[in-house]
């Protein structure tokens, strides 16, 4: 049987271990986006991770709309991602960047401009920003005119990770962001080629692929998704008719690993009684699949048991405790995070979570 602590390739990346660190916004960068250099020992805390997926990082000023969330579009960004990189590297660590665009989720207090997705709507509830939490905003359909500037954006972004030295990137393609946007039918209501069918809903996700696999490589490439179930106020009529296909195509372009956000009925954040699509994304995608949503180890230790998952990736227990893999290595009680601090600025609740002795 396969352990949880077995290596893993994922593509470009030998991982001594299949507990990957999932990415977690903590918003610890300053308010022009720019990494600040307590995010380096955060992460360096926490390389046993087999990888590291870095907080969700902007490509764009207008697709970053989380107040102190960093992003990688500009060259002091990338300067200030070096540190950050070589001490997780230093402590025989590897990561890789989340490269995000929020979509419609953005205020325009915070990137200074209308928000943009598939169509025009707005999400439900309250966003984040400077000033506190606001009611999100409408947003404008992205028009076909912009699409090539925003493969542009991606191109860029995933350039500028592997200068900064990042191993790879991820694309943001789930929870209700852009991409997911553009994916289910419940908010794409467009009439073009990139909405309608299946394939056409498909069609942002497979050329913003292959632009970052012609920028870094396909090895060095990975996706994540959230198939099941309502995000943010984005969902869809038939899950499975757009995400087999899109897993599929991912597939066939070779990346490195497909990640996916599945909660369950119990979710602590989202929850839903879609049913999971991982069994059936497990047969038509041949590379790494990633599980992630309230996995506990023995659940983990169950999924690669059962061969629908090659390795699981844990959010919130990696808060609270830096060495997560050797704690489950030695069945050590997980100790508690402190909710009031994930989004704080400061080494409070970020970098003062001790290892276990």
């Amino acid at each position: 049987m396969t352990s949880l602590f077995d290596p893993i390739r994922i593509g470009a990346i030998n991982a001594p271990n299949r507990i990957i660190m999932a990415p977690l916004t903590r918003g610890r960068a300053t308010r022009e986006h720019v990494p600040t250099p307590i995010m380096a020992e955060y992460y360096a805390q926490r390389a046993s991770a087999g990888l590291i997926v870095s907080e969700a990082t902007g490509i764009s000023p207008q697709g970053l709309g989380w107040p102190y969330a960093p992003g990688i579009w500009s060259e002091e960004q990338v300067e200030a991602w070096k540190p950050v990189t070589q001490a997780v590297h230093e402590a025989s660590g590897r990561i890789i960047t989340q490269i995000w665009h929020m979509g419609r989720a953005v205020h325009s207090s915070v990137t200074g401009e209308q928000p943009v997705s598939s169509s025009v709507g707005k999400a439900p509830g309250e966003v984040h920003t400077y000033e506190g939490k606001k009611p999100y905003e409408e947003a404008r359909a992205l028009r076909l005119d912009e699409i090539p500037g925003l493969l542009d954006t991606y191109e860029r972004a995933a350039r500028n990770a592997m200068a900064a030295g990042f191993d790879g990137v991820q694309i943001h393609a789930a929870n209700g962001y852009l991409i997911d946007e553009f994916l289910r039918n419940g908010v794409n209501h467009r009439t073009d080629a990139y909405g309608g069918s299946p394939e056409n809903r498909i069609r942002l996700l497979r050329e913003v692929t292959e632009r970052v696999i012609a920028t870094i490589g396909a090895d060095r490439t990975s996706v994540r998704l959230s198939p099941n179930g309502e995000t943010q106020g984005v969902d869809d009529s038939d899950p499975a008719a757009v995400f087999l296909p899109a897993a599929q195509m991912l597939s066939d372009l070779g990346i490195a690993s497909l990640g996916l956000r599945e909660p369950g009925p119990n979710g602590t954040f989202g929850a839903t009684t879609v049913p999971k699509l991982s069994p059936r994304i497990r047969e038509v995608f041949k590379g790494v699949l990633i599980l992630n949503s309230d996995y506990t180890p023995e659940l983990a230790q169950e999924a690669l048991d059962s061969g629908v998952a090659d390795a699981i990736s844990f959010g919130r227990p990696f808060i609270s405790n830096p060495d997560l893999p050797d704690r489950i290595r030695r069945h050590l009680p997980l100790a508690p995070d402190d909710m009031k601090t994930w989004y704080s600025q400061g080494t409070e609740g970020y970098l003062d979570y001790p290892r276990a002795s």
